[in-house]
């Protein structure tokens, strides 16, 4: 089964290649936590979170990839549409460290239109 997020943001356990997403907030900063594969396969689930986060009209999303062990061009894809979907009303950032989130965003020039941090603390702090 793949991780499913409610309106709660509890998450359902993602099996073995899923993904689980979590949801917190962080005063007006939506944070999604993605722990798992992000992939065509999966990639869907987190566009369904993302919706689910638009409705509550945070201030600040940030997509938390530090527990992603898989990055797909489909991933990729379904963060550039949260980007648009997301901006100018509220700011977006993603949080990716390492070669298999950050390298492959930055290899396809994603870091020229999202803003990328190594770290959550890093991404509020510059967001605040």
């Amino acid at each position: 089964m793949v991780g499913q997020v409610n309106g709660t943001g509890v998450a359902a356990p993602a099996s073995k290649g899923g993904l689980e997403i979590r949801e917190h907030w962080i005063d007006t900063t939506i944070v999604l936590a993605l722990t798992g594969a992000l992939d065509m396969c999966t990639a869907p689930k987190l566009s369904e979170a993302i919706d689910i986060a638009m409705v509550q009209s945070p201030a600040t999303f940030i997509a938390d990839l530090t527990q992603v062990d898989f990055l797909g061009s489909a991933g990729m894809n379904a963060l550039v549409s949260a980007y648009h979907a997301f901006t100018p009303a509220a700011r977006f950032a993603v949080v990716a460290d390492g070669p298999v989130t950050r390298r492959p965003l930055i290899l396809i020039g994603l870091d020229k239109v999202l803003d990328i941090y190594p770290t959550l603390d890093d991404a509020l702090l510059a967001l605040s």
